[in-house]
């Protein structure tokens, strides 16, 4: 069953200004592609700066991979048009260009076509582009061009004040790291409802697969698109980013200490799969270890612990020193009906999810309970939009309607939404509750119902490249709001000198560098 949060919402009901003052901060990717909707196969361009020194404007897995990262804020709005205003830049930076409207990626005919991210000279640089080269070597270049959208969030001090009676931060760490513990517990118990709503990968291309064999029961059009016809993101499933050594390593959410004892074991736990890649032939690099982990960023989660990290520090250590900061939900497709990825109703939503796994209990989970939760993910993933479709409330409970349960979290969520509602003087929270929960009558209302029948009449390569034609001139049409030209031109030049520096600057070799990492 849900858990009963009615007294924790009374209390906040008595406490609305706990949850005033939220941090936010936005991730998204996404891919460039030339004008025919293939891949790009140009480098960075120069004038959006050094990707590895540049605050806002950086590179994923690949070179026309981009990443667009915003500073943390308070205003949804604020938070939402400084990232459209990065668009808005990169836009006018791409010339034929465009970026790529979906998550997963356009027409690749090869996968050596895929550049790897490039970052320069130093030993930084070098080693984030080894990192990206033992991915490739891993799990293949394809699965790393699929792009998402990262949401970060936490909740104001004031919050941990009233409801854990913190005094600070570096006091309070432990039952802060415990709330954070509690949210995410609870984001893998009933988190499934992301996917539900705003899963916007419900087939793929053909080029995807090259060849690949898959046991999931594709159909196909005569153009060349494989889908589910219930399917929410494919994005999140097997396809995806998933990594089934990592299934066995028992990593659990229960406290911060047992969490970051399991991910440092991780990083030293020798895999046998990947000794057979080897560390280096001829010369040439081929990964950074042959451990189940590279580096703790190797592991794929839906959510993440985190806190801002200092230099040479891993992020393990930095939650040891300073507790949980925030959490980072990695479970969004990009939002295909925005030029940016992201809406303002999504921003909202998770803002009320994440409140309520908070406030609700959420006992401590095993290894095999915590495995056993993806059997729900991997239902609505797969065929979340099936008529009739169920969910599982624990490993050995019956099982329960998706949409009766979806309604039940909505009510709940309301409460959540007026508070807010009420903080910020307007009625947005409760309007996205009554835009959302209509999604569990109308299956097809979602983002993947809306989304595959757009695709079925004609696929998925010609609708991701008609909406991304579109996004470019909007972008290009609309003035800057929070930057400036000359401001974000500023912030370029600075990145490239301060990669210049760091090259400058290193006085050990790349093998010495990489052995002390």
């Amino acid at each position: 069953m849900i858990p009963d949060v009615s007294q924790a919402l009374s209390w906040l009901e008595k406490n609305p200004q706990a949850i005033k003052g939220i941090q936010r901060g936005i991730e998204r990717e996404t891919l460039r592609i030339m004008a025919n909707g293939h891949l790009a196969n140009t480098g960075h361009p120069e004038q959006l700066g050094a990707a590895l020194t540049h605050p806002w404007i950086t590179t994923d897995f690949a070179e026309t991979l981009l990443e667009f990262i915003t500073p943390v804020d308070r205003d949804v709005d604020h938070l939402l048009t400084f990232l459209r205003d990065i668009h808005r830049y990169v836009a006018r930076n791409l010339g034929e260009e465009r970026m790529w409207s979906l998550s997963m990626p356009c027409f690749i005919a090869a996968e050596q076509d895929i550049e790897l991210a490039q970052y320069g000279s130093s030993n930084i640089g070098r080693f984030k582009t080894l990192y990206r080269e033992g991915l490739k070597n891993r799990y293949g270049a394809l699965m790393q061009t699929i792009s998402g959208v990262h949401y970060n969030f936490s909740l104001p001090m004031s919050f941990w004040r009233a409801r854990a009676g913190v005094e600070d931060e570096i006091s309070g760490k432990s039952d802060i790291s415990t709330g954070y513990f509690q949210l995410i517990r609870n984001y893998y118990r009933f988190g499934w409802i992301i996917p539900y709503l705003f899963g916007a990968s419900p087939a793929i291309c053909q080029s995807f697969l090259q060849g690949r064999e898959t046991s999931i029961p594709f159909e196909r059009t005569e153009n060349g698109m494989c889908y589910l016809p219930y399917a929410t993101s494919l994005r999140l499933s097997d396809l995806g980013y998933t990594n089934k050594s990592q299934s066995n390593l028992g990593i659990t959410f229960n406290n911060l200490e047992t969490y970051v004892s399991a991910l440092k074991r991780a990083i030293k736990t020798p895999s046998e799969e990947y000794a057979r890649i080897g560390v280096k032939k001829e010369g040439h690099y081929l990964q950074l270890n042959t451990n189940v982990l590279q580096i703790e960023n190797e592991l794929y989660a839906p959510i993440r612990p985190k806190r801002v990290t200092r230099t040479d520090e891993s992020p393990s250590d930095a939650l040891l020193r300073g507790g949980v900061e925030y959490i980072e939900v990695r479970s969004l497709d990009i939002n295909p009906f925005s030029p940016t990825g992201v809406s303002a109703e999504q921003v909202r939503f998770l803002d009320l999810f994440l409140i309520w796994c908070t406030l609700a209990d959420a006992p401590e989970m095993s290894a095999d309970e915590l495995l056993c939760t993806r059997k729900n993910w991997n239902r609505v993933i797969l065929e979340g939009r099936k008529p009739g479709q169920t969910i599982g409330m624990g490993c050995e409970s019956e099982q329960q309607l998706l949409a009766d349960v979806g309604r039940r979290l909505f009510t709940d969520l309301r409460r959540v939404a007026e508070l807010l509602d009420h903080e910020n003087d307007n009625p947005y929270y409760q309007q996205v509750c009554d835009q959302l929960v209509g999604g569990f009558d109308d299956p097809e209302s979602t983002f993947s119902g809306r989304l595959l029948s757009m695709m079925l009449e004609s696929s998925s390569g010609s609708v991701g490249l008609r909406l991304s034609g579109q996004y470019r001139e909007i972008l290009l049409q609309e003035p800057l709001e929070i930057l400036s030209e000359s401001r974000l031109a500023a912030e370029s030049a600075r990145s490239w000198q301060h990669q210049r520096q760091l090259e400058a600057s290193d006085t050990v070799s790349f093998d010495e560098y990489l052995a002390a990492h």
